[in-house]
């Protein structure tokens, strides 16, 4: 994948879409589509925002959701916080210039490798859910700062993370003093609500759970300083898409943190999609045409296997936009992989369009140019350009 750093202020208009497609029609004078332009300043005001709104919760930026050196390195200029999930993600940013103290190292299940790179590299907080890892760490990494993680309710989260991650609320308590016992420093409990939560009775139910925790572990002399609440923020994909309010979600959350913890507890979160998802637009071009089923269908050059991805792993829905004009009918829209698996959509209401004419996608930032494959058929993944 190709890259290349462009300096353009995304110009100002009476709505952002009006402003997108200046910004499209002036980067299509340079480059040739596919393109994922990343926003630096949706970067930077996604990352204040989250700050602002959530003060009390130290934002560690998931790098799983869009892990772009110059998405990585606008975070870090930022003073950001990282999600790690394997010992590849933790030398990049290492690499960026993060620093050790400010990396969690997450995935529940590690091997042996990664853990002792871990400890080389000086990064000492790390989650688990069961008692196998933990002799792990004894192992390989003693004196680790460990987080222990809870199943918790995932209603209404577009992908249920609770399915594979997690150990039943009550067997934390032991696991924690198996971890002191093991040589280890028992640091506190981490949750994930699942991913594009709109739920946030999720959050408040999990901050319940894990205040009894903290308060057993009180009470038998293991006192606990970290919650991790984890990520699942949602953003909005379609322009008039309802339930989506993250000022009004954090508020409860705020609220909860403030009845059940002491002003001690230190609060962390893990974002990824909120962070990245809204500073992307991606933009394809129709390479081909014809009228099938009795409706206009287009073949635009970039698909599920590359920079649509999310459609099939995150199981995402985009709204698709057009720089064209006119009356709408309904059309369908497919990548340029000789695989019938690669369909957006059947059922989109846009003008008639023609080869070369544009359609592009806002808020396609997270879990899109991450999960693109190398080339498959020979395509490849859109060239992204940081603006």
């Amino acid at each position: 994948m190709s890259v290349m750093p462009f300096s353009l202020s995304s110009p100002k208009s009476k709505s952002d879409s009006s402003g997108v497609e200046v910004l499209i029609r002036a980067m299509m004078k340079k480059h040739r589509t596919p393109l994922m332009i990343i926003r630096r300043s949706v970067l930077e005001k996604q990352y204040q925002r989250f700050r602002k709104t959530l003060p009390e919760v130290t934002p560690y930026y998931a790098i799983k959701a869009n892990p772009h050196p110059l998405v990585l390195k606008t975070f870090i200029k930022l003073g950001a916080c990282f999600d790690v999930a394997s010992a590849a993600e933790m030398k990049q940013v290492l690499d960026l210039g993060a620093h050790p103290s400010k990396i969690i190292f997450a995935n529940t299940i590690k091997s042996e490798e990664d853990i002792t790179f871990a400890r080389r590299r000086g990064v000492r907080l790390m989650t688990f859910d069961n008692e196998p890892e933990l002799y792990k760490f004894a192992k390989f990494y003693s004196g680790a700062h460990v987080l222990v993680r809870i199943k918790v309710a995932n209603e209404g989260s577009v992908v249920e993370l609770s399915l594979k991650f997690g150990v039943d609320s009550d067997q934390a308590f032991y696991l924690l003093r198996k971890a002191k016992s093991l040589g280890l420093v028992p640091m506190g409990v981490s949750f994930h609500v699942g991913s594009q939560s709109k739920n946030v009775e999720n959050y408040l139910q999990a901050l319940e759970i894990t205040s009894g925790i903290f308060k057993e572990a009180r009470e038998n002399d293991l006192p606990l300083k970290i919650v991790d609440i984890g990520g699942g923020f949602p953003i909005q994909h379609f322009d008039d898409e309802v339930g989506v309010n993250f000022e009004r979600m954090a508020t409860q959350i705020r609220r909860e943190i403030k009845a059940h913890f002491d002003k001690q507890v230190k609060f962390i979160a893990e974002p990824g999609r909120f962070l990245v998802g809204p500073a992307g637009v991606l933009v394809t071009q129709v390479a081909g045409r014809t009228f099938r089923n009795n409706k206009n269908y287009y073949y635009l050059n970039d698909g599920v296997y590359a920079d649509f991805s999310g459609m099939v792993f995150d199981h995402c829905r985009y709204e698709f936009k057009t720089l064209r004009r006119g009356q709408k009918f309904l059309s369908a829209l497919a990548g340029p992989t000789c695989d019938s698996f690669d369909t957006l959509s059947l059922n989109e209401e846009i003008p008639e369009l023609y080869v070369g004419d544009v359609v592009y996608v806002k808020n396609i930032g997270a879990y899109s140019c991450a999960s693109a494959t190398a080339g498959f058929n020979g395509f490849a993944p859109a060239k992204v350009i940081l603006v």
